[in-house]
């Protein structure tokens, strides 16, 4: 179980990695659009690009920040219950994230491939979409390896403690 949790929090973290370099290219993207209109014209494309880019921010972020308990959680009432019972209700809470996003990963490969096979693309610059889709597809079955690992092991704290 070890070796699971340390390779869900290597592979998560290299999602990270990806979507802080999203973040900075987004950043200078519209950073240069800014200066481009400034000067000369502005960058066709730029709304659509930092869209696009936007979506492999919060899909590859979405791992890491739940290992990390990075989400916004209210404790008020959880924290004066006893540990048991606290470790049960994180695990149940992993286990509806899981089912959650496990139906948002498999929508996400359906809707992907429906738009790969009908060609959609961009209005402005006529990129392909599915990619994208595809890209939330893979960030959210991540996290669904997270959210399993952590009901796990609340799971295993539930019984063992």
């Amino acid at each position: 179980m070890a070796r699971l949790r340390q390779l869900t929090d290597v592979v998560s973290g290299g999602f990270n990695y990806v979507a802080c370099a999203a973040v900075i290219i987004m950043m200078m993207l519209t950073c240069v659009d800014v200066m481009s209109r400034l000067f000369w014209q502005p960058i066709p494309g730029t709304y659509e690009l930092v869209g696009f880019i936007g979506t492999a921010v919060v899909s590859f972020a979405l791992a890491y920040t739940s290992i990390e308990r990075g989400h916004i959680a209210v404790e008020l009432l959880v924290d004066r219950l006893p540990k048991q019972l606290q470790f049960f209700i994180e695990g149940i809470n992993s286990l509806i994230g899981l089912a959650l996003f496990s139906l948002i990963a498999w929508q996400s490969m359906v809707y992907a491939t429906d738009l790969k096979s009908s060609g959609e693309v961009s209005l402005t610059l006529e990129i392909p979409t599915y990619p994208f889709v595809y890209g939330i597809s893979i960030g959210c079955g991540m996290l669904c390896v997270a959210l399993l690992v952590e009901f796990i092991l609340s799971m295993r704290r539930v019984i063992y403690k």
